[in-house]
C-alpha cells in the first residue's frame, strides 16, 4: 500500500481561494451592470476597502505589481541612477530599466536581508535620484535611517513593498512611508486578486495623477495629459479581492501558526536558522526563510534537491541575485566583492512552504525531512 501523504506535493506557496459561493455574487454583479473595467464599481469598492484595512489614506489599484512599480517611478519623474538591493525578485530592477534608470546595487544587512543603510551613502553620485528598497519577506527596512539619508541628499524613496501587505510597525502601516510604496497582489502573495498590484498614495492629488498614468494619461473624454500606460485592474480581479478580504485576518493568523510551529520544531536542528521577525508590531508571515550554515550536513542546494525528491517544493529565494543576472552583471556595482553579504546569503537561504491551507501533518513531514540528514549522521558539506 502506498502512503498518499508521502506522495503529496507541498509547494512553497499556494494561492488562497475564498469559498466559491462568496465569489460568485460579485461575478453576477459584473454581469448585471455590464461594467468590466475602467474603474468600475467593484474596483472603486476594493480601493476604499483596502485603504481602510491597510490604514492608508489613498490607494490606486493596478493590473499587476510590476506596472505599479514602473508607474510609481514615472509619477515621481525618477531619472538617472537608483540605489537598490540585489536581493529581490527581478521585477524590482526590471521596473528601473523600463523607466530608463540605472540600478546601483548596495549590499544587504546580514540580519534583516534588507538594503543596508550604512552602505547607501558611499553609492550616491551626482546622478543618483532615488533609493528603491525592498521589504524583503515582509520584514520592514530601516526606514528611519533610509529617510534621513534621502533627506540629506535630496533623493526620492520608493518602497517595493510587494511582500509587505498588512505589515505594521510602531508608526503604523509600513506602506505609508517614503514618497510612494507599491504592492503586489499576485496569486502567490498573502492577499491576491489573481493578478494585481497597487500604489499607496500620500494624497488625493498624487492618486489622481497616478490614476491618469495607469489609464493612458487620459484626463477626460477630450484630454490626454501624459503618455501613460494601461495598468487598470479589471472588475473580475477586483471581485476576487473583495471576496478574499473578509478572510485575510484568518489567513494571516494561520500563517502565524505555521511560522510558530516551524520555529518550535526546528529550534534544536543545528545549522538551520529561521530569519528573525524584526521591527514589526504586526507581521504577515509572507514567507518562511531559513539560513543554512556549516553545521548542517547538506549544502542549501543539496537540501533543495533532497526535499524536491520527496515532493517538498521549496524555493531558493533569492538566487541567483539580481546582480548575477546577465542583463545586470556588467554593472559596476554588480561585482560579488561589492556585495559580500548578499552573495553569501544567496547561497544559504531556502524558503520553506507556508500557506493557509497547510495542514499540521505537512509541517511535521517537512520538519522530519529537514531533520533526517542530521539524524543520519551525514558529515557536513565543506563550506563553499
Amino acid at each position: 500500500m502506498t502512503d498518499d501523504t508521502s506522495e503529496k506535493k507541498i509547494h512553497v506557496t499556494q494561492p488562497f481561494l475564498p469559498p466559491l459561493e462568496e465569489f460568485l455574487p460579485y461575478v453576477e454583479e459584473i454581469w448585471e451592470n455590464r461594467f468590466l473595467t475602467n474603474g468600475g464599481p467593484l474596483h472603486q469598492r476594493l480601493e476604499r476597502d483596502l485603504a481602510d484595512y491597510l490604514g492608508v489614506e489613498h490607494l490606486a489599484l493596478f493590473n499587476n505589481g510590476t506596472i505599479a512599480l514602473i508607474t510609481a517611478l514615472q509619477a515621481l519623474e525618477i531619472t538617472g541612477e537608483v540605489i537598490t538591493t540585489p536581493f529581490s525578485f527581478v521585477a524590482t530592477t526590471n521596473a528601473l530599466i523600463w523607466n530608463k534608470n540605472t540600478p546601483v546595487f548596495v549590499d544587504i544587512d546580514p540580519e534583516t536581508l534588507n538594503l543596508d543603510p550604512a552602505r547607501i551613502e558611499a553609492a550616491i553620485t551626482d546622478k543618483t535620484s532615488a533609493i528603491l528598497p525592498v521589504h524583503c519577506y515582509g520584514n520592514p527596512c530601516d526606514m528611519e535611517a533610509i529617510h534621513e539619508i534621502a533627506e540629506r541628499h535630496g533623493l526620492k524613496v520608493v518602497y517595493d513593498a510587494a511582500h509587505a501587505f498588512g505589515v505594521r510597525d510602531a508608526q503604523g502601516s509600513v506602506l505609508a512611508r517614503g514618497d510612494l510604496a507599491t504592492l503586489s497582489l499576485h496569486a502567490t502573495k498573502v492577499f491576491n486578486t489573481f493578478e494585481g498590484g497597487a500604489i499607496i498614495c500620500p494624497d488625493a492629488e498624487t492618486k489622481e495623477h497616478i490614476d491618469q498614468l495607469k489609464n493612458f494619461g487620459i484626463v477626460d473624454e477630450l484630454t490626454i495629459k501624459v503618455a501613460g500606460s494601461n495598468g487598470k485592474m479589471s472588475e473580475i480581479h477586483a471581485a476576487m479581492g473583495l471576496a478574499q478580504l473578509g478572510h485575510i485576518d484568518a489567513c494571516i493568523d494561520r500563517r502565524g501558526e505555521i511560522d510558530a510551529a516551524y520555529r518550535a520544531a526546528l529550534a534544536d536542528v543545528p545549522g538551520i536558522e529561521p530569519l528573525p521577525k524584526l521591527g514589526q508590531t504586526r507581521a504577515n508571515y509572507a514567507y518562511f526563510p531559513v539560513i543554512l550554515d556549516e553545521r548542517y550536513p547538506l549544502s542549501r542546494d543539496e537540501l533543495y534537491d533532497a526535499l524536491r525528491a520527496q515532493n517538498i517544493l521549496t524555493r531558493r529565494y533569492f538566487f541567483p541575485l539580481l546582480s548575477q543576472l546577465p542583463m545586470y552583471a556588467g554593472l559596476p556595482s554588480a561585482g560579488a566583492e561589492n556585495l559580500p553579504v548578499a552573495t553569501e546569503m544567496g547561497r544559504r537561504v531556502l524558503c520553506l512552504p507556508i500557506f493557509p491551507a497547510m495542514e499540521d501533518g505537512d509541517i511535521a513531514r517537512i520538519c522530519a525531512a529537514l531533520r533526517a540528514p542530521v539524524s543520519a549522521g551525514i558529515i557536513p558539506t565543506a563550506a563553499e
